[in-house]
């Protein structure tokens, strides 16, 4: 089943087409689309009022510890819904953010924090084609694209002290 909070079509489509690709192009899409647009979601991400920047940023923290082997494979967790406890931690946040999380996490890539996509990386086609598709939409409707594809990410946090 697919996950959107938005009734928009365009979304939706946009949202369902990336959850069909494999977990590393749709990392390396998410990658692309920070590098082409992260001037633009800057302001959006960190200052949306629904944000909460400490636990994104506390979150982001314990990522960044991990070795650069471990941080792609909780990367792949987080799109998979697997059962970890830094997956149920961020399934426990509030869609805006796990938005800014991904934002953070984007920004440790490009300074060296966070494995970064192989430099000779190219999106395949299907990747590349929606690519064009996202840079065309509408900015408020990219931010909510962006919200819809990482807000069911994670797994359900658990009763008590387990998150």
């Amino acid at each position: 089943m697919t996950y959107t909070q938005t009734g928009d079509p365009t979304i939706r489509e946009h949202v369902q087409a990336w959850q069909k690709l494999d977990v590393d192009q749709q990392l390396a899409l998410f990658w692309f689309i920070y590098k082409e647009m992260g001037s633009s979601i800057t302001p959006a991400a960190p200052g949306a009022s629904t944000a909460s920047p400490e636990i994104a940023e506390g979150l982001f923290n314990q990522v960044k510890e991990l070795t650069h082997e471990e941080q792609l494979q909780l990367q792949r967790d987080l799109i998979n819904k697997a059962d970890t406890q830094l997956s149920r931690q961020y399934g426990s946040l509030g869609d805006t953010t796990k938005l800014l999380f991904w934002y953070r996490l984007s920004q440790g890539m490009d300074n060296g924090t966070i494995i970064p996509v192989p430099s000779d990386y190219q999106l395949p086609s299907e990747a590349k084609a929606l690519f064009s598709k996202i840079q065309v939409i509408p900015f408020e409707q990219q931010i909510t694209l962006f919200r819809d594809y990482v807000a069911p990410m994670g797994a359900e946090s658990k009763a008590g002290a387990e998150i």
